[in-house]
């Protein structure tokens, strides 16, 4: 390697550590683009930006600033003075059917990134930084204000597209007559099942605030005669009558124990031949260094982190999902990726 290698290489590091501080600065300049409705304004012709100003109530020079900011990201494209939306920036349009600007929302609030502040004493401690900053778990903080409630629900439905778009022809549902999805939100995921496979019945089970747009879903869908919610507490029971339970991105939130308790529920209910089909990350046994992997690694192990400081739970690999369902009375039959909905993977589980 010569010296001019050397430089380069060492450039490259360094870059790398700067773009990753920086990347606190970057999320909140996504906030302030869906808070200011930029993306809305701007629409599909390009726009200046003291136009964007005055309809956003904002100043012409900071907008400006912001958008060339937006512009460095890769979210809107400056040319000649104006302003015009990527393919990118397009996402933050709340119109667009598979928006994210909810998801942005919410995991730019500071009920989301308050406790990363304390991220190193959660590392020293294990203990949740959410709980010692804000007074409470996060759910509770959730179910006492309606408006984060709803604004989370929708933010989970924005995360939860891209599955409910693969997951419907990834799995062989035709096997089964009805499913439960546990903890199912607003019924995003198993409306997209239903809708699929016009022979099964459905349920969607989740607290009476996890389920408070799920009617609204369901007629949406056409699905009120096919599919029910049902309120309850899935650490105490789930429904009976179903022969899948589905759980996507619930046993993350909680420690061990809890998704034992949990599975077991499911396990508890189970009929002879029914399965559970878990819908999460699934962390890797080693990091792996290749560029193509490392992104869906990256958003993985940074989750697993974000479950740390704010709910105490964390993402698992293949050998740890094992280890909950064996305690829970099952066997991981297998462990699939779905490419088309990475980072996650389907993770299939039958009473031992």
């Amino acid at each position: 390697m010569t010296s001019t290698d050397v430089r380069s290489a060492g450039t490259d590091d360094r870059s790398l550590i700067i773009r990753t501080a920086f990347g606190s600065m970057a999320a909140q300049t996504l906030r302030a683009a869906v808070r200011l409705r930029v993306i809305e304004l701007i629409g599909d012709t390009p726009r200046r930006a003291d136009e964007v100003a005055l309809e956003a109530g904002a100043q012409p020079q900071p907008m400006a600033r912001l958008l060339r900011a937006l512009a460095a990201l890769g979210l809107v494209k400056e040319n000649a003075g104006s302003f015009s939306v990527t393919p990118a920036g397009s996402y933050l349009d709340p119109a667009r059917p598979d928006s994210l600007a909810a998801f942005v929302r919410v995991f730019t609030d500071p009920v989301a990134t308050r406790a990363w502040e304390h991220l190193d004493a959660s590392v020293r401690t294990g203990d949740v930084a959410f709980d010692e900053v804000f007074g409470s778990d996060f759910f509770s903080h959730l179910s006492q204000r309606p408006e984060l409630s709803k604004a989370f629900n929708a933010a989970m439905s924005q995360a939860t597209s891209v599955v409910a778009a693969t997951l419907p022809y990834a799995f062989d549902f035709g096997r089964f007559t009805s499913v439960t999805d546990v903890g199912g939100g607003d019924g995003t995921l198993l409306a997209a099942v239903l809708d699929a496979h016009p022979t099964l019945t459905g349920v969607v089970h989740d607290s009476a605030e996890g389920l408070a747009q799920t009617p609204q879903t369901l007629r949406r869908h056409g699905l009120t005669e096919r599919c029910i919610p049902i309120a309850g507490d899935f650490f105490h029971s789930v429904p009976k009558g179903s022969d899948l339970y589905l759980i996507k991105s619930v046993l993350h939130d909680w420690s061990d124990d809890q998704v034992v308790t949990i599975l077991g529920n499911c396990r508890a209910v189970l009929p002879t031949g029914g399965r559970v089909l878990i819908v999460e990350p699934v962390l890797p046994e080693t990091v792996d260094s290749d560029p193509e992997a490392q992104g869906a690694d990256e958003v993985t192990c940074l989750s697993d982190l974000n479950m740390l400081v704010n709910v105490g739970g964390r993402e698992r690999t293949r050998g740890d999902f094992e280890e909950v369902c064996r305690r829970a009375g099952l066997s991981v039959t297998s462990v699939a990726p779905l490419k088309e909905a990475a980072p996650y993977s389907l993770i299939e589980a039958v009473a031992d």
